[in-house]
């Protein structure tokens, strides 16, 4: 889909007729062509845009600027390949490929219906903006979801009700799959705010002479920004790596639990197996088959023997 947007100024971009914002959402071949024949520039392929070089996702011809990022989504047609974003920007026109919706976008369109006055580059630095902001809330949402997930993990009753292993278990593996979540969002979210940093730090590089003062700043506190959200970002992804290592610990702890009541109950088992075997042999002398009281007397001692090994197992603290 290809959407125009115009400006009422009386800057060379308006007299002339042409646009000063091209938005191209999942172009077809037709629209790729028809915007490269009537700007003169070259509008990238999908596969140009997914290329992670920086020579490919940043160049420059002339005035014109090619830029490319991975955006925090994924697409589940092309085995969940992160969707690429491009900006071609020159001083009377900017030009942006997606194809996926974008949040950001819908807020500036807004703004440019509201402020028809301006430029390719204030349009450019607004999206900048928007989708900083845009990172930021994704970022403490994520903040949010990690605090509950580990005050879920950490802040468990010490006492056991019933059926506790199997709630255990389901909430560690839910908190496990909650941290996975958590952790590939962030993932996507960090390639996202890089891509921007080095757009951000291009343009106010190679734009130094047509940029206004105004849009310089703006750049400058967006770079600023982003510092500090790829700042913020490595310490969710420590606290996310945290977690994921704490419930792992946990898991291995109730393994462990499992294995160690396994344990008991098989040397518990033991004596009185020993018992039951050793009397059961019915040898023609043994003194205990002729005795009136021998069975309670082998019942007894099996009984005895099942329960002193579970005494001593609790005195000691294993049980």
């Amino acid at each position: 889909m290809l959407s125009t947007f115009g400006t009422t100024s009386g800057d060379s971009a308006a007299r002339t007729g042409r646009p000063i914002w091209i938005d191209l959402l999942n172009p077809t071949p037709d629209e790729t062509a028809k915007v490269a024949a009537e700007c003169g520039i070259h509008v990238p392929s999908r596969d140009s845009l997914q290329e992670v070089e920086t020579s490919s996702r940043l160049r420059a011809e002339g005035q014109v600027l090619y830029m490319s990022m991975p955006l925090a989504v994924q697409d589940p047609t092309a085995g969940f390949a992160p969707l690429p974003l491009g900006f071609i920007l020159s001083p009377e026109l900017l030009v942006t490929v997606r194809y996926s919706e974008v949040h950001a976008f819908a807020e500036v369109k807004a703004h440019v219906e509201k402020d028809p006055h301006l430029g390719s580059a204030a349009v450019f630095v607004v999206l900048i903006d928007c989708m900083v902001d845009f990172s930021a809330d994704m970022l403490e949402n994520l903040s949010r979801d990690l605090a509950a997930l580990s005050a879920s993990t950490f802040g468990r009753s010490a006492d056991s009700p019933p059926h506790r292993a199997q709630r255990v278990t389901h909430a560690l593996r839910e908190s496990l799959k909650g941290v996975g979540t958590a952790g590939d969002h962030l993932s996507r979210i960090r390639e996202s705010l890089l891509g921007l940093q080095r757009i951000v730090g291009f343009v106010s590089e190679m734009a130094t002479d047509w940029l206004l003062p105004e849009l310089k700043t703006h750049l400058k506190t967006a770079q600023q920004d982003l510092t500090s959200l790829v700042d913020f970002e490595a310490h969710l992804s420590g606290k996310t790596q945290f977690l994921l290592d704490a419930i792992l610990g946990f898991i291995n702890t109730e393994q462990n639990e499992i294995f160690k009541v396994l344990t008991i109950v098989s040397v518990v088992g033991i004596p009185p197996t020993l018992i039951a075997g050793m009397y059961g042999m019915n040898f023609h002398n043994m003194p205990e088959l002729a005795w009136r009281w021998g069975y309670p007397y082998g019942l007894a001692l099996i009984a005895l023997s099942t329960l002193l090994p579970i005494v001593w197992f609790k005195r000691r603290g294993w049980w």
